[in-house]
């Protein structure tokens, strides 16, 4: 009876703890959410037609004729890729986007895999001036760029004269103009990714006979595919939508896409109708492999982006 009791008076007693912890749960995750639900919707909804609506109408006058797009029509009369065939053409866009791709891809790699190994000997070993390192990375990223293109056309220039060496108008050239911008940045980013790597992987790996070398190439590196895409594509586009450093170290059959669409633009004030479709065709072709390359490496994104934000 005393059992029977008991075991009653338990269930009794846990089944208000079970009831209370669904309430507690809820409010929990109405705690945790910063806005209610439908103005959360509200704003999401609004955000994403700030952003979609100028590209869905960019799109819109690609496929239109000029004196529609002059006219101020959003949706055309009539539907034609006509422009996108022309601008190869016209822009001369292709060799601008070969010259984007080498340029602003070779400073990515470059870039990545320098700060790796840059980034595990700041972070891994302690010598004189870590800190001083450390600390001038980061304050590289507050200096604004423009300030930087007098010195550096000057630096590049009297190259060909004290050292016989013809940087200006070079793809090189452009290349070590961008990798210089980029490698603060990535090597920062690596220090704070690789500050979240056990240690307890690299000892092992010591017991187990790996040198240096080993440890960064066998550990190190697989285990660092986040956080190198991220700096990789941060360096890409860090060349590939620069335009005054470009318009400067560039000669005509070395500029880049981004120069050969200022150009274009450029070329086409004071007409009697500017070409509004071609123009609008070009910048959607010119964005369309970044938009790429982010949807195929958007999940190693998330997890470099939120790397080191929890100890």
């Amino acid at each position: 009876m005393s059992a029977t009791t008991t075991s009653v008076h338990g269930k009794a007693a846990s089944e208000p703890a079970v009831a209370g912890s669904r309430p507690g749960s809820a409010m929990q995750q109405e705690v945790t959410r910063l806005l209610p639900g439908p103005l959360l919707a509200i704003i999401l909804a609004v955000l994403c037609a700030v952003v979609l609506i100028p590209i869905f109408y960019i799109f819109l006058a690609s496929v239109n004729t000029d004196i529609g797009v002059a006219g101020g029509e959003f949706w055309p009369s009539s539907f034609s890729l006509e422009n996108y065939t022309k601008i190869w053409s016209s822009v001369g866009l292709a060799k601008g986007l070969a010259n984007s791709v080498l340029v602003a891809g070779a400073t990515a790699v470059v870039s990545a895999a320098m700060s790796v190994s840059t980034a595990y000997v700041l972070v891994r070993y302690q010598f004189l001036g870590r800190l001083t390192i450390l600390r001038g990375l980061l304050a590289l990223q507050s200096v604004p760029g423009t300030l930087m293109v007098l010195p550096v056309f000057v630096l590049f220039s009297s190259a060909a004269s004290y050292l016989g060496v013809q940087v200006i108008g070079t793809q090189w050239g452009l290349f070590i103009t961008y990798l210089t911008f980029a490698m603060p940045f990535s090597t920062w980013v690596m220090v704070t990714y690789l500050r979240g790597l056990p240690r307890e992987l690299e000892e092992a790996a010591r017991i187990d006979g790996a040198s240096n070398l080993g440890v960064l190439t066998r550990i190190i590196l697989p285990l660092s595919w986040p956080g190198i895409v991220v700096s990789g594509i941060f360096a890409f586009l860090l060349g590939w939508n620069d335009v005054l450093f470009a318009s400067v170290m560039t000669r005509p059959d070395s500029q880049t896409a981004a120069v050969a669409l200022q150009i274009f633009g450029a070329s086409q004030e004071g007409g009697a109708i500017p070409m509004y479709g071609q123009m609008m065709a070009a910048s959607l072709v010119c964005a369309a492999p970044v938009v790429i390359l982010y949807l195929i490496f958007q999940r190693y994104l998330v997890g470099g982006l939120t790397a080191g934000g929890v100890k």
